[in-house]
């Protein structure tokens, strides 16, 4: 019920900072989240902090928003949110950022809450949606990489 994938960008972390943390900027990076905005008068990343995700389910479908919450921000090393479902954390997602000579390592994480209904659904599904989950994180992590790697990062 969980996953990550790691890339090594030949970046600052400043720059990649930037990219993960600014959530304005996910339709850019990810194949599934085509935009974000800061929720509950929000404006930028800040541990409490909420914003919508609009999701289209495995690039195809269903199309819903998501409401997440930060929960770690850490600049230039860590940025962490929850997606909540009503009063209900159910998926954590987290970049982590690691300077290493020549760029910075990144890490895209999730973890699927651990209750009953996602452990049916992850005996049942969890398979496919693994490695789906795996693959986008993998095509956001190099789009981001892409553009901190180019001159056009801001």
């Amino acid at each position: 019920m969980r996953g990550s994938v790691t890339v090594t960008m030949a970046a600052p972390p400043e720059v990649v900072w930037d990219l993960v943390s600014d959530v304005t900027r996910i339709g850019e990076f990810s194949p599934e989240t085509f935009e974000a905005r800061w929720s509950g008068g929000a404006t930028g990343p800040a541990v409490g902090a909420y914003f919508k995700g609009h999701v289209k389910r495995n690039g195809v479908g269903p199309v819903y928003w998501t409401k997440c919450r930060v929960d770690q921000c850490v600049p230039l090393e860590d940025f962490g949110f929850t997606v909540v479902v009503g009063d209900r954390d159910v998926n954590h997602w987290r970049y982590r950022l690691k300077a290493v000579p020549g760029g910075t390592e990144v890490t895209e994480s999730f973890a699927l809450e651990t209750q009953a209904w996602s452990k049916l659904y992850w005996t049942l599904l969890g398979w496919a949606r693994g490695r789906t989950n795996e693959r986008g994180m993998r095509q956001t992590l190099e789009r981001i990489k892409a553009i901190a790697e180019s001159a056009d990062a801001s």
